[in-house]
């Protein structure tokens, strides 16, 4: 592997050892204990068990770092300017429902900057990972978006409602932070969606920067209810001009 950070180092371990819980709870669809938080909304006894897993990885090497995450909130340490931001599964009706497109997505926030943002697919066993101004990553190769001009050529990924009314070639996946990977990877060429939360995107917003795409900026004050365009600078304009009244 090339030179990684410590925080880095940190982020892939913690992620390798609550992968397994996933691994093996993904066999064993039913027997989940399963919780409604809303509508279409459910949390997992394998969330808690993986979110758990990943805070005392983290706090085991960061003592002092504050945490963001999915399931348990803002946990505000000693440090309140350096944050974890984890979402244990970024995906969970994917994984509910025995659809292996699901993942672990972690980032580290300094003052108001995402620094490191790492997401990980456990089935598949693939790793998107990006330091500020060190690039973005596959499995360890150097990763960059789409440089596709016609956008009939394009595929893009979105949970908009008003998807029914554009040509644009889209997929809906069901995990907002692995369609972010696939767009810094190359994969999708393009990705908008709203009602986002900020551990939804947060490593992904990073790897696709590094990646060499553009995306509208995002307050990472504002937790929830966030818009996201990202794609790279060859077609973002077409992309935009085809998303009606995003």
């Amino acid at each position: 592997m090339k030179s990684i950070s410590p925080n880095l180092n940190i982020m892939i371990k913690a992620c390798e050892k609550a992968s397994k819980i996933l691994i093996r709870d993904f066999g064993e669809l039913e027997n989940l204990q399963v919780l409604k938080k809303g509508p279409k909304d459910f949390v997992t006894n394998s969330d808690r068990t993986v979110e758990k897993i990943l805070i005392d990885e983290l706090i085991k090497y960061k003592k002092k770092y504050s945490i963001l995450t999915e399931e348990t909130g803002y946990i505000e340490n000693e440090d309140t300017e350096n944050i974890w931001i984890i979402d244990p599964i970024d995906g969970t009706n994917n994984f509910l429902h025995g659809v292996p497109h699901f993942c672990i997505s972690i980032a580290f926030q300094s003052k108001d900057e995402i620094l490191t943002g790492l997401v990980f697919d456990p089935i598949k066993n693939e790793i998107f990972y990006a330091e500020k101004n060190q690039g973005a990553f596959f499995n360890n190769h150097r990763i960059r978006v789409s440089k596709k001009k016609d956008l009939e050529e394009c595929l893009f990924a979105t949970n908009y409602r008003g998807l029914i009314k554009t040509k644009l070639n889209s997929r809906i996946t069901g995990s907002a932070a692995l369609d972010l990977a696939y767009v810094g990877a190359g994969r999708f060429d393009g990705y908008f969606q709203d009602n986002l939360n900020i551990w939804d995107v947060a490593a992904g917003i990073l790897i696709i920067k590094e990646a060499g795409g553009v995306l509208n900026d995002i307050n990472l004050a504002q937790r929830t209810n966030l818009k996201l365009l990202a794609s790279s600078n060859n077609i973002r304009e077409k992309m935009i001009k085809n998303i009606n009244n995003f």
